[in-house]
């Protein structure tokens, strides 16, 4: 991915909100059209041929190259995912076009803007074989356990390389592995932990829904789609946190419970007397 730079806090206001920031660094992503069509689940064919409906704006040309931004990714997945609700190609395009003829999209944008922008600013990352095994060992990627990754998603073929979508968990594996920890020890712990933040996290977003709820599947009112849209930018980084803090929390009192006593146990054994002779 192509990433263009962001002005740092230091270089201007440093009152931005924290939404708005976020929103501004989604909008400075720079994609070229395969980068697009995989990022938001398409292929290059279908990022065309929405283009040539309207569905998405034309790309900025650098020589030869066609740069796409954020707004084009946010744009490419709110099709897909009216696609996926059994719209038409001709229904999402009648719908976008009425919007644009309104007062309201800006304002309806930014609620989607504020659902569908990634919530973490983790970028993905290639990885060769080779880098891989040097990550983790030889012995580590046997087949059973190369297909446990990929299932999980941690890793996605590209090519000859693979992406790893969310980096930061594939490079804490390596250090855990380094540190004693089996591979296959660690994609239970992350199947296991996978499942039961999936339930949290939908709790969470639950909250959301509801608010959207009150309008019966209608649109809001518009005095109501700025609050929203502001609401959930709120909530985001107070879910993420509230999250964090439960786990460090389990994870204080889960050492305390298991790893206190085993430093117990072997204190013990240190200070137990001779047998007599």
């Amino acid at each position: 991915m192509i990433r263009a730079m962001v002005m740092s806090p230091e270089d201007g206001n440093d009152e931005t909100p924290a939404h708005d920031a976020e929103s501004d660094r989604a909008e400075h992503d720079e994609y070229t059209i395969d980068e697009l069509a995989r990022a938001g689940g398409a292929t290059v064919r279908n990022v065309r041929a929405y283009q040539d409906r309207g569905l998405l704006s034309p790309p900025e040309r650098r020589g030869r190259v066609g740069i796409y931004t954020g707004e084009h990714l946010r744009r490419l997945k709110l099709v897909n995912q009216l696609l996926s609700r059994g719209y038409t190609i001709a229904n999402i395009q009648e719908l976008i076009e009425g919007l644009e003829k309104g007062q309201q999209l800006r304002d309806i944008l930014g609620l989607e803007r504020a659902i569908s922008t990634p919530w973490s600013s983790e970028a993905p990352r290639l990885f060769t074989m080779p880098e891989l095994l040097r990550m983790y060992g030889i012995s580590a990627f046997a087949p059973a356990t190369l297909s446990r990754v990929l299932r999980l998603g941690i890793l996605v073929p590209d090519g000859i390389r693979f992406r790893a979508p969310n980096p930061k968990i594939l490079l804490a594996g390596a250090e855990l592995t380094r540190a004693g920890m089996s591979l296959d020890d660690l994609l239970t712990l992350v199947e296991h932990l996978r499942s039961h933040v999936q339930h949290v996290a939908d709790e969470m977003v639950q909250v959301i829904v509801r608010l959207l709820d009150r309008y019966n599947g209608g649109l809001p009112p518009p005095e109501d789609v700025p609050k929203l849209a502001d609401v959930i930018w709120r909530l985001r980084p107070l879910a993420v946190m509230a999250v964090d803090s439960e786990i460090s929390r389990a994870l204080e009192k889960s050492a305390s419970k298991f790893l206190g006593d085993r430093i117990a146990q072997i204190l013990e054994q240190q200070i137990k007397p001779p047998p007599a002779s």
